[in-house]
């Protein structure tokens, strides 16, 4: 059932990249829900050793899905509107990643090295910005300790293999999606924002959608 899923996915995926592409909005309503209903389906056919976890990251998802509905339009208003459904979906993720993640000096570290890296994308944004400075400016925080407390979750020795790896890989992809949406919204609307962006989104939901039965015996 999974490998189906996969397939679908990838089918869905190029479909959504060309409508995308043609700037169908009928194409993105009817693509883009149907594809983003997967991941949350992954995560619900999963195993879950680790109740809490899984139920926070099943409301990260769900919270996705909202946002990913919600951007398909190009008003200011169903953006922050969608900002806000990412926003709490990552605090969600922050939730299920704190509980299981090891704190040490690696993760204090890596802790520090994102925020600095948030303040370069926030100058980075700065100029486009306008009136959503303080809105993006929460987001990238939250983000932020979205990453750090997924690769704390990988610098966890109670957490198997293989779920010490995939929830840092998933956040990580889920980071760098944001910046491509971040690009195309305050920088240069171009396609290659969601070329780019909307691979590295589904892989990062995917990922952490998988990662609900790899977190535990």
């Amino acid at each position: 059932m999974p490998s189906l899923i996969f397939v679908a996915a990838f089918g869905l995926l190029i479909l959504l990249l060309t409508a995308e592409k043609r700037d169908s909005l009928i194409g993105k309503l009817i693509f883009k829900p149907l594809l983003s209903a997967l991941f949350i389906t992954v995560a619900l056919l999963q195993p879950r050793p680790e109740a809490a976890f899984a139920a926070w990251v099943l409301a990260g998802l769900s919270l996705s899905w909202v946002g990913d509905i919600l951007l398909i339009f190009k008003s200011r208003a169903t953006f922050m509107a969608g900002l806000v459904a990412f926003l709490l979906g990552h605090v969600c993720y922050v939730a299920a990643f704190y509980g299981l993640g090891h704190w040490g000096i690696w993760s204090a570290g890596a802790l520090v090295a994102l925020a600095a890296v948030g303040l370069l994308v926030f100058n980075w944004l700065r100029p486009g910005l306008d009136g959503m400075r303080v809105p993006v400016a929460a987001y990238i925080i939250v983000i932020s300790a979205m990453v750090a407390g997924a690769l704390a979750v990988g610098a966890s020795p109670d957490v198997p293999v293989a779920g010490r790896w995939i929830v840092p890989a998933g956040a990580i992809a889920f980071y760098l999606s944001d910046l491509c949406v971040a690009r195309d919204q305050f920088m240069a609307r171009a396609f290659i924002n969601r070329w780019t962006g909307l691979p590295l989104y589904y892989l990062g939901q995917f990922l952490l959608a998988l990662s609900i039965g790899m977190v535990g015996a």
